[in-house]
């Protein structure tokens, strides 16, 4: 039996499209092992949203050449997309695949193995015409969680991203195919569900004449996805045996008051919401072409607050983009600290061939960009003290997912719908089992401890 290995990089869409991929080689009998050990193939999902992202996958691909010198090296994903020649030319790899192409993995390593040069020399055309390439995850990689890929591409263009380029413009999945997917992996014990793409908040938008081209203004595809995400939402709602559903990172705009009130009805939904800032700054965000001002992203927040019981309210913020002055930055930590989110993902500005912020003025020294980063670190960790202590009162709902051994006493791990990680002390079985608990203590970890209400 060949036995193949992966390594993932990058974002919760390429996890989803890795798992899915498994699954392709699973089928066609191929045993699935560790990256560290010897295999046949060997394929490195790539990503390229950072330069320590392509060094990565780099690394990874050499590292499979030197594991196993005679197994099949596939290149796939965002990387590639980037740097196609270069990665034509690298000895470590065999066969690069594209975002477009990853459900043709079979059939690619298929014409590699009948000695079909044309295979190896794949790389796709990044501005072609593009459909959305179904990939279909049908059973977990655990129990209890699973993400459920709804959409691929973006339309935005922000100056710093590079991914629009990589990934092509928005395309949204069919409705019944997801529908389909989901009640496959509740067949196999998933409760909870993650709505993910590379631009949640445009699902639905290409499914005009108007929207696929392109000439949509930002306002009018929010309003659109509003519908069409709360029309899947709902749907998704109605299934039986599925018991969570949370969304992946969500643009402020989308959260008006009818999104809002509208979500708030399906009791499924998690109130635990990523909205994505990167800076807390009204002149940083228009050079990033954010399309939104510091006040609208906080009276998206507002809104989400009204709706729901102290929900998580999580962000990313970009330390040290170009032309941010000491104090842009300390109005973009000002405005930070008075969002008050439950948790924030920090990153240094990295500079990015092709975009618009490569060509910026006012690039940022990197002593200055790690210490802002820094700063961002420390506060993030003082609003992460302060939701968990609103919630101390909160009945917390935790889905169990995994147990633990330590120092003779058994321990449950998992999740509370707020995305906080929970620790319970029991000898019950509660793998995949909801309950209700209430809060104890805060480990060193970040963890809660909590006990059975």
């Amino acid at each position: 039996m060949a036995r193949a290995a992966f390594h993932n990089l990058g974002c919760k869409v390429n996890e989803y499209e890795t798992e899915a991929m498994k699954q392709q080689l699973l089928r066609a009998g191929y045993e699935i092992v560790e990256f560290d050990q010897p295999a046949d193939v060997y394929v490195v999902n790539t990503c390229t949203v950072t330069q320590i992202a392509d060094r990565k996958s780099r690394q990874y691909l050499h590292k499979a050449r030197q594991l196993s010198p005679e197994a099949v090296v596939v290149a796939a994903g965002c990387y590639v997309q980037e740097a196609k020649e270069r990665l034509l030319n690298e000895e470590s790899v065999d066969i690069v695949l594209g975002n477009n192409e990853k459900g043709r993995l079979v059939e690619v390593l298929e014409g590699f193995h009948r000695e079909a040069a044309s295979e190896r020399d794949f790389a796709p055309d990044i501005n072609k015409e593009r459909v959305y390439e179904t990939l279909f995850l049908e059973e977990p990689v655990g129990r209890t969680r699973a993400f459920v890929k709804i959409q691929d591409g973006c339309n935005q263009f922000c100056t710093y991203c590079k991914i629009p380029y990589v990934r092509g413009r928005v395309r949204s999945r069919d409705e019944d195919d997801i529908l389909r997917e989901v009640k496959s992996l509740v067949a196999h014990g998933v409760k909870e569900i993650v709505l993910t793409g590379i631009h949640v908040s445009s699902y639905g938008l290409d499914r005009t004449a108007e929207g696929a081209a392109g000439a949509r203004t930002a306002e009018a595809s929010e309003q659109k996805t509003n519908r069409d995400l709360l029309a899947l939402i709902g749907s998704l709602n109605d299934l039986t045996g599925l018991e969570r559903i949370r969304l992946g990172s969500l643009e402020p705009g989308i959260v008006t008051e009818d999104f809002a009130r509208e979500l708030a009805a399906y009791k499924k939904v998690c109130a635990q919401f990523h909205l994505s800032m990167q800076s807390g700054c009204d002149a940083t965000l228009k050079r990033m072409n954010r399309r939104y001002t510091t006040a609208d992203f906080m009276e998206s927040v507002r809104r989400l607050r009204a709706n729901f019981d102290r929900p998580a309210i999580t962000t990313d913020i970009i330390a040290g983009f170009p032309g941010e002055t000491d104090e842009e930055f300390a109005e973009s930590l000002s405005f930070t600290e008075s969002v008050a989110f439950a948790r924030t993902h920090i990153f240094k500005y990295s500079r990015r061939e092709k975009t618009v912020a490569f060509n910026l003025p006012g690039q940022v020294p990197e002593r200055v960009k790690t210490a802002r980063s820094g700063e961002l670190i420390e506060l993030d960790k003082k609003m992460r003290k302060v939701y968990i202590d609103s919630i101390r009162t909160k009945a917390l709902e935790v889905l169990f997912e995994e147990k633990e051994e330590k120092a003779g006493m058994t321990y449950w791990k998992g999740h509370t719908r707020e995305d906080l990680t929970a620790i319970m002390a029991s000898e019950d079985d509660l793998e995949n089992q909801i309950v209700t608990c209430r809060y104890l203590r805060t480990a060193p970890d970040g963890a809660v401890l909590v006990a059975r209400v």
